[in-house]
This record gives structure tokens, C-alpha cells and sequence, in this order.
């Protein structure tokens, strides 16, 4: 599994507590985005509210989970992604997203992690490659860590437990924490 470059995003492993529930926030993306936004990608809030993209480095919420909303000829629509441009009635969209800063997620990394990386942290990369075919994003981690002192969006704290998946393999599959929260560090994305 981790020898094959097949990134999937962020993808909530678990939390603490055991409840990794996404949040629903009305009217959580501006109608006409023109932006896609998939399932796993990194979201953060913009200063009007409403989420959109994270990119590499930036402080951010956690992962986006999907969208619903009413389209201009009135149909509902329910989507694992946002589709880029798409327009909505006033006050029908549904985004949803995970924004707990104690969620687990796992993340393929794009290259080799070894051991001595736990507690490490790492920004992200590929942040916006994805399948608009399947609505995934493939938003992966750099394998360039910050060690004691450094600072970066995501510390590592496991490898992912699945068959085939070792550290030191050619694309590592994590699990980490957000280091770099929106709500919690120092904001530079708002």
C-alpha cells in the first residue's frame, strides 16, 4: 500500500473522545466559488465566514467532508465535492467539514518517513490535486520535517496500521494531528 503513490486526502482515523463528527455550517461556501473544493482537502475560514482551500503553510480548520445545496433550476443537490463556479439559491448551501483539533487523521506522505519523525510536524503538499471524477482530493504531506522547535501544519504521531505499511516505505501513510489550527495558533490565514 504505501510503496504505490496513491494519495486520498486527509481522512479523520479517530478521535480521543470517539466522536470525529463533521460541521455543518450554512451557507459555508460562497455561491460561484471558483474553486474546486474535494473531499479531504484542507479547508480554512476566509474573513466573510465561509470556508475555502488551505494551501501549504497556511493555518487551517481540517478537512472538507462534502456540500449540499439547491441549484439555480431547484433541484437539491448532495456532493462529496464543491464543483468550481457552481452557483446555489440564497441560504440553501450546506458545507460540511471536520474542524476538532483533536481529530487523528491519516495521510499519505509524498515520499519516505522514517520513525524518528513522530513528534515531528510537516506542512502539507499538493493541496489542491484531486479527481473532480470522484470528488477526492490528493493532498499529501511533505516529507520535509520540523523537528524540536520547528513548526509546521501537521505533527505526526503514528503510522497508519495497515497491512503493507511501514516506515521508510516510498509513501509513508501517517497519522497526525493539526499543529497549526486555525482556531488555536497564530492565525495567518484570517
Amino acid at each position: 500500500m504505501s510503496s504505490t503513490n496513491a494519495p486520498f486526502g486527509l481522512r479523520p482515523a479517530f478521535h480521543p473522545s470517539g466522536l470525529d463528527r463533521a460541521v455543518a455550517l450554512a451557507d459555508g461556501i460562497l455561491s460561484g466559488y471558483t474553486s474546486d473544493i474535494l473531499k479531504g482537502q484542507p479547508v480554512k475560514m476566509d474573513t466573510s465566514g465561509q470556508i475555502q482551500p488551505a494551501g501549504a503553510g497556511e493555518s487551517f480548520l481540517g478537512a472538507f467532508a462534502g456540500v449540499e445545496w439547491t441549484d439555480t433550476t431547484g433541484r437539491r443537490r448532495v456532493s462529496n465535492y464543491w464543483p468550481a463556479n457552481t452557483s446555489y439559491v440564497t441560504g440553501s448551501c450546506i458545507a460540511y467539514f471536520y474542524t476538532d483539533p483533536n481529530i487523528v487523521y491519516e495521510i499519505q506522505a509524498a515520499g519516505t518517513i522514517n520513525q524518528t519523525a513522530v513528534g515531528g510536524e510537516a506542512d502539507l503538499s499538493n493541496t489542491t490535486a484531486g479527481s473532480t471524477t470522484t470528488g477526492l482530493s490528493q493532498a499529501t504531506l511533505n516529507t520535509s520535517i520540523q523537528g524540536s522547535g520547528g513548526s509546521a501544519q501537521m505533527r505526526i504521531i503514528n503510522l497508519a496500521p495497515y497491512p503493507d505499511n511501514a516506515w521508510g516505505d516510498s509513501y509513508t501513510i501517517v497519522q497526525a494531528t493539526i499543529s497549526e489550527h486555525q482556531y488555536t495558533a497564530v492565525a495567518n490565514g484570517i
